[in-house]
């Protein structure tokens, strides 16, 4: 696909207007997104007025921004002015429509790109599936049999599919990583509080995080400056950087080709150390009670008196947070005290971690489940068993694909995106750019994404949305 970076600079030198730009877009997911179901509402007339006005602003030799003209999507949990913000549920579907973006949505705007699509998700954000009962359930653009992760799984879907460049999600405990892994884009979870969560729909507050998807990580890094507000000059040379491989629980049931894939990135860039978490099991379950506790108590008044317009799953799920006596709950967060202070002193002596985002490709629709252990498991609670337990200890956390496999005769599975996570200690994202870059650069880490379609122009003018 076009890069975020290509396009805006098509558009910034007058090779191609933002409009043609958005026309493209909107032609390409009409094209495409029937066999994904990554968009829920199409936003193309306010897409197509935000496109002029850059034209305008360009004829007239004003600065419009490192990411001028470029189309993107965003989760349905963002606020969007006009729409309303449904987080993945009909339950809000009667709810006035916002007045006003969402702060990162704001941010991203002003750097010159046009808000395109709002993307389906997990109701509520509670899954790791996209499953979603009421607007269905989002497929994989490299395998439309398989899952495309969650819950921002209609977010990588978009990009996977070539139908934006870049899109924003959530994570809470994987929501970004998971599907970013499971459809061969790049995600990142920055810092706990880094971002503004102004205008976002809460899952579990003290978890949650937005962060950018892109299609490569060029893109990513212009997304994630955007959403900051600021750029990072303080890249570090990745050869200077101490790097370690997380070993113990994140070495269980990984599939070979995955495990294979994380030996190349260790040789290339000469690791010998692996790590260990402590307590990672005593720290993913404490995840799951305090998501489960947060988002049942959020969700508890409405619940009351409207259950039945939940989907079941994500329902019974939130009554029984809801239903959590106090003791647990504070243990959880005991744990999460002590395990972020455990996770941070390991920075005292490495600058990044890397470890595998999800133990193989993306299950099947059919069929969803992953093995651990030697048992079949549900996916849409267990895709997060890598991811959750990072989620306690607040730190910047990147989700990069591996490069598909070079050799010929490699079976269909085996082409099938695999995920790696890069960490970091809080605020140094510049750090995961560095060794994301360098292993991008190497061939090591990266999946191709197909173009949009092309447009065409004698509809271009129509105003149809």
């Amino acid at each position: 696909m076009t890069t975020a970076a290509a396009q805006a600079n098509a558009v910034r030198f007058g090779v191609r207007t933002a409009r043609e730009t958005i026309e493209a877009a909107i032609e390409t997911i009409e094209i495409r997104d029937s066999a994904y179901v990554s968009v829920t509402r199409l936003l193309a007339e306010r897409a197509r007025r935000m496109a002029d006005a850059i034209d305008i602003r360009i004829a007239r030799g004003e600065q419009v921004g490192p990411l001028a003209g470029v189309p993107f999507g965003v989760k349905d949990l963002f606020d969007v002015a006009g729409e309303v913000t449904t987080a993945g549920s009909v339950v809000l579907a009667s709810d006035p429509p916002k007045e006003d973006d969402a702060i990162v949505v704001r941010r991203l705007i002003a750097a010159g790109a046009i808000p395109l699509a709002l993307l389906n998700m997990d109701e509520f954000a509670y899954g790791f599936a996209t499953e979603n009962a009421h607007y269905g359930v989002t497929r994989n653009p490299r395998d439309t049999d398989r899952l495309a992760g969650g819950s921002s799984g209609g977010s990588a879907a978009a990009v996977a599919g070539g139908l934006v460049p870049i899109a924003i999600g959530s994570d809470t405990n994987g929501s970004i990583r998971v599907p970013a892994s499971l459809c061969g884009v790049w995600g990142l979870r920055p810092t706990q509080g880094r971002l503004p969560l102004g205008g976002v729909y809460p899952f579990a507050a003290s978890l949650d995080v937005v962060g950018p998807f892109a299609g490569d990580v060029g893109d990513l890094k212009l997304a994630f400056e955007a959403m900051d507000g600021r750029s990072l000059s303080d890249i570090p040379d990745a050869g200077g950087l101490r790097v370690a491989r997380l070993g113990g629980w994140f070495e269980q049931d990984l599939v070979p080709a995955l495990r294979e894939g994380l030996d190349r990135l260790t040789g290339f860039l000469g690791i010998s150390r692996i790590v260990e978490l402590p307590e990672a099991a005593r720290a993913r379950a404490a995840s799951f009670v305090i998501t489960a506790a947060e988002g049942g108590s959020l969700h508890l008044p409405r619940l009351r008196t409207r259950p039945m317009d939940y989907d079941p799953a994500t329902r019974d799920r939130l009554m029984a947070g809801a239903m959590l006596p106090a003791a647990p709950v504070i243990r959880a967060h005991r744990i999460r005290n002590w395990f972020r202070e455990q996770v941070h002193a390991l920075f005292e002596h490495v600058d990044v971690l890397i470890a595998p985002a999800t133990v193989g490709p993306a299950p099947r629709i059919d069929q969803p489940t992953i093995m651990v252990g030697g048992k079949p498991v549900s996916a849409r609670a267990n895709l997060g068993l890598f991811t959750q337990p990072l989620s306690l200890a607040g730190m910047p956390i990147l989700a990069a694909p591996l490069a598909p496999p070079a050799h010929e005769g490699a079976s269909a599975e085996e082409q099938l995106p695999l995920g790696v996570q890069l960490i970091a200690a809080p605020g140094k994202e510049a750090s995961l750019f560095a060794v994301a870059t360098a292993l991008s650069q190497a061939g090591l880490l990266g999946f191709p994404t197909p173009a949009p379609a092309p447009v065409h122009m004698s509809s271009s003018n129509s105003g149809n949305s």
